[in-house]
């Protein structure tokens, strides 16, 4: 994941709605079962898929009233230490 990617998706929330990125994930998701798909491709796809996945985290934070960067903070700190485990 990467947090800018992440933020701007955020801010396309923002300006748009998140039915764009919901729509965009399922889309990816179907992609991933072409089964002539190189590893390295699916790997694109799945980076792609964890960040607006991410980005959505981050929006229904920022909609209970966190503010963005915290939103941001809190998101990052909760992936981190799931890897940790």
């Amino acid at each position: 994941m990467k947090l800018p990617v992440i933020k701007h998706l955020v801010q396309f929330i923002e300006q748009n709605d998140q039915d764009y990125l919901i729509e965009t994930i399922e889309v990816l998701e179907a992609l991933t079962e072409v089964s002539s798909l190189k590893p390295e491709e699916l790997d694109v796809l799945g980076e792609l898929n964890s960040n607006l996945h991410g980005a959505l985290e981050v929006q229904k934070l920022i909609k209970s009233g966190v503010a963005p960067k915290e939103a941001l903070n809190q998101f990052m700190q909760r992936v981190l230490s799931s890897i940790d485990k």
